[in-house]
């Protein structure tokens, strides 16, 4: 696991060893191509990595220049792992990053906003869905707001959304962008 692109490319992240069960990180092929398909709409914006694990697609966001980032996860281990991968990147000390521990679906029902919304929950647990739901009716977006959902099927379209579905050997990359009402395209 690495770093691919921004101000920290290339520095090594700590993969879970022995946690394989609570935390699946992202291959560096499917980050490379989920950050292609938001390269343009990272930096300066307030970016959410709902379920972080090991936290490299929050650190990947920060190296490309979001403004802030927020890595959310239940798993204690996960947590000493995101911290411990901060610490390598320099990014430990930094007021712009935020870590959590909660359960994604008490996250987001605290109060703010976000520009981006990273999902890569288990797999076949139903959470992405639930996040989505929870996402939408409290209103979780910014205007222009993109979700990005990691997982092994493709998602379905959502109301007020412009949706767009890649594919990367098994995994399925969806994107979702909040429209205004009247808009429809992306």
């Amino acid at each position: 696991m690495r770093v691919v692109s921004g101000t920290l490319r290339g520095r090594k992240l700590t993969p879970p060893q022995g946690d394989e069960r609570h935390i699946r990180p992202t291959s560096d092929r499917v980050k490379e191509a989920l950050f292609d398909v938001i390269q343009f709409d990272v930096e300066g914006r307030d970016v959410l990595d709902l379920f972080a694990g090991t936290g490299q697609l929050g650190i990947e966001a920060a190296s490309r220049g979001a403004k802030s980032v927020t890595l959310v996860d239940e798993y204690a281990g996960a947590l000493r792992l995101i911290r411990e991968n901060l610490e390598r990147c320099g990014l430990a000390d930094k007021s712009a990053i935020r870590v959590s521990q909660s359960d994604a679906i008490a996250f987001l029902r605290r109060p703010g906003k976000f520009d981006i919304i990273l999902l890569d929950p288990p797999y076949m647990t139903g959470l992405i869905e639930k996040s989505l739901e929870t996402i939408i009716g409290l209103d979780k977006l910014k205007f222009g707001g993109i979700i990005i959902c990691e997982s092994i099927e493709p998602k379905g379209e959502l109301d007020g959304f412009v949706s767009k579905i890649y594919k990367y050997g098994k995994t399925y990359l969806t994107k979702y962008t909040k429209i205004n009402e009247g808009d429809t395209e992306q």
